[in-house]
């Protein structure tokens, strides 16, 4: 029998501090609130308190989608797939854990896979085989982030573009938009344009090693890293390739796409996208103003937010893309 897989029911939560441009700008002086809105295209992002983790916030996505949507029974869901980078425990797997506070059944398989800004598009791959394998009917797909607890203090390039978020989708065999086609695509060589390199098995010990830059931004093995320039030479040149590959893998082109949902990465670099690979405005969503870049949550939180506005219909082209390197596209087809 064939299968088919919807996307059914999308939720999300963000923890409930906040940090303001202004509240930045307080702290490095010699940036003003204008230029972070303008070039990072955030005005505020909410991040976690010191004892709040991604397995707290993956639970009130959880719990935010069973209020949000009375109908999906937890009862129902019989697989959990749980997309972090920053789990509360090596072992077991956060996925457990939520499994439990979320009160769903003993036989709901789970798993947590470790990725970030194409996270979403690889949960959706994910769900989508195990519906169409006969081996799951209702999947929650949860993405949850804090790297704002792999952040130095004074690294006020990327406090001002990241933010901690969660989300929550239900993957089934009937919904609201049918998931289409993927491409998907991973290049290794890239893994320490963006990194955490100290806390894991490699190098278990804080290195101490930190240091600054001519411009006083902090360099240190025991924060995240980030070399902007190529992680941008690898986006615009690989990003227009992947918007191809997943129109001609769905049998459409650019004009068939009513709307366009790329990871928000930053203002910047999605302007650039959209005026290179030539996506009219009115077909290019862009929800970041508020939240910041929310890593593997920020496609799901998209797509909440252009559902909640009515921009959500017809063909849409997802497309997350970074740490890793790692990519992936696909197409929702709205049906209601």
């Amino acid at each position: 029998m064939m299968y088919k897989a919807f996307v059914k029911a999308v939720s999300c939560y963000y923890p409930n501090r906040t940090v303001t441009n202004e509240q930045l700008v307080s702290e490095f002086p010699e940036w003003t609130v204008e230029k972070i809105a303008n070039k990072v295209g955030v005005h505020s992002r909410h991040i976690v308190d010191e004892n709040e983790t991604a397995v707290d916030l993956a639970i009130k996505a959880g719990e935010c989608l069973f209020t949000e949507y009375s109908l999906i029974k937890r009862e129902d869901i019989d697989f959990i797939l749980l997309c972090t980078q920053s789990p509360d425990f090596f072992l077991p797997s956060s996925s457990c854990i939520v499994q439990a506070k979320l009160g769903l059944l003993t036989n709901c398989g789970a798993f947590d896979f470790n990725l970030g800004c194409s996270g979403y598009i690889y949960g959706l791959a994910v769900a989508k085989g195990l519906i169409c394998g006969g081996i799951a009917k209702n999947v929650l797909l949860i993405t949850a982030e804090t790297y704002s607890k792999y952040l130095h203090p004074r690294d006020k390039g990327n406090r001002t573009i990241f933010g901690d978020a969660s989300s929550a989708t239900i993957i089934s065999t009937d919904g609201f938009a049918e998931i289409g086609h993927f491409v998907l695509g991973t290049d290794g060589s890239g893994a320490e344009n963006l990194i955490v390199k100290t806390g894991a098995s490699r190098t278990p010990y804080k290195a101490n090693d930190l240091k600054f830059d001519e411009n006083g931004n902090p360099q240190s093995s025991d924060y995240l890293y980030m070399n902007g320039s190529e992680i941008f030479s690898f986006t615009q040149h690989n990003v227009p390739i992947i918007v191809k590959q997943t129109l001609e893998r769905n049998g459409l082109t650019l004009n068939d796409v009513d709307l366009t949902v790329f990871h928000q990465a930053n203002k910047y670099m999605l302007e650039f996208l959209r005026k290179k690979i030539k996506i009219p405005h009115d077909k290019f969503f862009i929800n970041m103003a508020e939240v910041g870049n929310t890593v593997s949550s920020s496609i799901p939180i998209a797509l909440k937010a252009a559902q909640t506005s009515n921009r959500l219909y017809g063909n849409t082209l997802l497309c997350g893309f970074g740490v890793g390197y790692s990519w992936g596209g696909c197409i929702l087809r709205v049906i209601k």
